[in-house]
């Protein structure tokens, strides 16, 4: 993980561009000094040179993936528009069955594509599974017609759209915000509430200064994994980060990524190696994989 770190001495603000990557027994940093009392410009130019001297995102492409990608994107500009609304339907059937069905969700693709787009509501299924459903259609509607960059507000509204109706009653008053308790995922222990604006803000900077320079997928990975590292709702962080994901490759002519419910102990252990081992790698390979067996295109 690449942060900036702060130190005030005597009244002179220090900044250091950190890069920390977690080992079995330790933590190793590497640390470039920025600069002392700089302005929101000069530490944002100075951020963009210490990553390149850093190197935190060299190699992560082999020539052979670039190639891939390249051919990928090729293919996918020629698909044609007579099929795009039969792909959008199955597209979206399997998007919203396997993304919700990760965080729980026991509705069958069947019954998911039925309720979707026949307005079939299956029987023995809690109001909560059936809205968790139609909510994510609902978000990945919005998100396709979004033509801004991302940003904080396109993010809270996918959030309100994602768990509306789904959360207890006194998590209500968190819809469409970033937290305001702590949260647990597993061992893992995201940041606490007071610190996940000020992260998610350096998360978009991050962004904004990378989106034109990394390969998308590249720039779409590094957003998911810290994303999911920062956790910043009460519930639906997952859905939600997996249409962030996508909404970068879509932004960028790539198709959309689909992470099987087959494969979410994979997902689990690549989000794991870029998280805390800083092997962001894994989970670019992972996706490059997934997209290699996938005949969908959307």
């Amino acid at each position: 993980m690449v942060y900036t770190e702060l130190k005030e001495i005597k009244g002179r603000k220090y900044y250091y561009r950190v890069l920390s990557v977690k080992h079995v027994k330790k933590v190793s940093k590497e640390r470039i000094y920025l600069g002392v009392n700089l302005t929101k410009e000069e530490l944002i130019k100075r951020e963009n040179d210490a990553d390149k001297k850093l190197k935190v995102f060299d190699v992560l492409l082999e020539r052979d993936d670039e190639i891939f990608l390249e051919k990928i994107k090729r293919d996918f500009f020629k698909e044609p528009q007579e099929n795009y609304l039969n792909r959008y339907e199955a597209f979206c059937s399997l998007f919203t069955h396997d993304s919700t069905g990760i965080e729980g969700n026991t509705l069958t693709f069947s019954e998911t594509s039925y309720l979707l787009f026949e307005g079939i509501v299956p029987k023995s299924k809690s109001l909560r599974e059936i809205h968790e459903v139609l909510n994510h259609k609902k978000a990945f509607d919005y998100m396709l017609l979004y033509n801004k960059d991302l940003n904080k507000e396109f993010i809270l509204q996918l959030h309100s759209l994602v768990v509306i109706n789904t959360l207890r009653e006194d998590l209500i008053s968190q819809i469409g915000k970033y937290r305001r308790v702590q949260v647990f995922v597993g061992r893992s222990i995201p940041p606490s509430p007071e610190k996940v604006p000020n992260k998610m803000a350096s998360l978009l900077r991050w962004y904004s200064l990378n989106k034109r320079k990394l390969h998308p997928i590249v720039l779409a990975s590094h957003f998911h994994t810290e994303f999911e590292k920062i956790h910043p709702f009460v519930d639906g962080n997952g859905r939600v980060g997996r249409l962030l994901m996508n909404f970068i490759l879509h932004k960028n002519k790539y198709p959309m990524i689909n992470i099987p419910q087959k494969r979410k102990f994979k997902y689990y252990e690549v989000l794991q190696d870029s998280q805390y081992k800083g092997n962001l790698q894994s989970f670019v390979k992972f996706l490059i994989s997934i997209l290699k067996n996938d005949k969908l295109r959307f």
